[in-house]
C-alpha cells in the first residue's frame, strides 16, 4: 500500500530543493540547466535520495552533485525551515542522464516523423 504522506513530503522536498537550487550562488550549479528529476524518500522519512540531471550531460550533473554535497548541511537546514519538518531527512544526491537521454529520444522521434513526411510527399509527387 502506498504511503501518501511520504509521497507528499517527497514532492514538497523536490519543489523546495528546486527553489533552493535557484537561490544558491555556486557557479557549478549554474553551468547548464540543472533539474531535480526525482526524490525517493525512505518510509520513515529519515532519508531522501535526490536524482540530479543536466541538459549538458552526465559530467555537468556530476559536477552539480559535488556542489550539492558540499552544501548538504545548508540545504538540509533550509528544507527543515521551509517545510517545517521536525526532522529534516538526510540527503543523498546522485547524478543521472535522464534529461539528455529523453532529449535524444525526442530528436530521434522527430527525425523519424520528418522522414515519414518526406516519404509521403515523394509518393504524392510521383503518380
Amino acid at each position: 500500500m502506498a504511503n501518501h504522506k511520504t509521497d507528499r513530503i517527497s514532492e514538497d522536498i523536490q519543489r523546495e530543493l528546486s527553489a533552493i537550487l535557484r537561490e544558491m550562488k555556486d557557479p557549478r550549479l549554474h553551468d547548464g540547466i540543472i533539474s531535480i528529476v526525482r526524490c525517493d524518500m525512505a518510509r520513515d522519512n529519515s532519508f531522501c535520495r535526490v536524482y540530479i540531471s543536466s541538459m549538458k550531460g552526465l559530467d555537468t550533473a556530476k559536477t552539480a552533485v559535488k556542489a550539492l554535497k558540499n552544501a548538504q548541511g545548508f540545504i538540509r537546514h533550509e528544507l527543515g525551515v521551509r517545510l517545517k519538518l521536525r526532522y529534516a531527512p538526510a540527503l543523498a544526491f546522485e547524478a543521472t542522464d535522464s534529461i539528455e537521454y529523453s532529449a535524444n529520444i525526442s530528436k530521434i522521434l522527430m527525425d523519424i516523423d520528418l522522414k515519414a513526411e518526406d516519404d509521403e510527399n515523394d509518393e504524392d509527387d510521383n503518380p
